[in-house]
């Protein structure tokens, strides 16, 4: 990957109008890995780190972190990025978000990703950040599917809810001051972390989103890419 460069492989496979179409939709697919099987873990730490949010806006529900692979828990690890502190890397070969720490340290989540077709790599920023964030799906994709001509542009979008593709919190990632259609949002579909599901952005389980939210300024670097892959422990 060289440096400063933001791929879109969906505008070489359908051109720049299906790829925004998808990309700023952020809505899910069916799955197109299987994961490994999840081995349930209890623990009173992640009941109360998954457990339910009720001061927000709108409250959160608990999340079965037991159904979840341990290894997609928010947990602190060796930072095996490289990158310095205070920069996001999305490792898509892993399914996991780092957020890097002084010490070699970095913050891990798991997360969902672009379906094949709707990969990307390169670098951007977090150019701004958003609680409850309202949903628009552009036009193109209102005219290939009229149920969400309620959400439409015209129509105001989709109101911030548990039902909103977008979750409880968004970062928005630009390049060179640009919008690149991706994003990291929230998810009530904890089932879809650590899978293909979504068309181009990097989706969370909504607690991990709020954790994410309150540790990133805006103007955050982010970079994704692809680290070794490791075992599915």
């Amino acid at each position: 990957m060289q440096p400063g460069i933001l791929t879109r492989r969906g505008f070489m496979m359908g051109g720049a109008g299906a790829a925004t179409v998808a990309l700023t939709g952020c809505s899910a697919t069916t799955a197109e890995k299987e994961r490994p099987a999840v081995v349930p873990v209890e623990s009173p730490a992640l009941a109360t780190i998954y457990g339910p949010v009720p001061e927000e806006q709108f409250p959160l529900p608990a999340i079965p972190y037991q159904k979840i692979s341990k290894r997609f828990h928010r947990q602190m690890v060796s930072d095996p990025t490289g990158e310095r502190p205070g920069t996001l890397v999305v490792d898509t070969a892993n399914y996991y978000l780092y957020l890097t720490y002084e010490g070699a340290q970095a913050m891990r989540y798991g997360v969902g990703l672009g379906r094949q077709g709707f990969e990307w790599s390169g670098q951007g920023v977090i150019q701004y950040k958003r609680q409850w964030p309202r949903w628009t799906p552009p036009d193109e994709m209102v005219a290939r599917q009229p149920e969400l001509v309620p959400y439409s542009i015209a129509n105001g979008g989709m109101a911030p809810g548990l039902k909103n593709p977008l979750g409880a919190r968004a970062l928005y990632i630009f390049k060179n001051g640009e919008d690149t259609l991706y994003r990291i949002h929230g998810s009530p579909e904890w089932n879809s972390i650590g899978k293909s599901v979504s068309s181009g952005c990097v989706r969370m389980i909504n607690q991990d989103v709020v954790d994410l939210y309150g540790r990133v300024p805006d103007k955050a670097p982010i970079v994704v890419t692809s680290l070794p892959r490791l075992s599915a422990v």
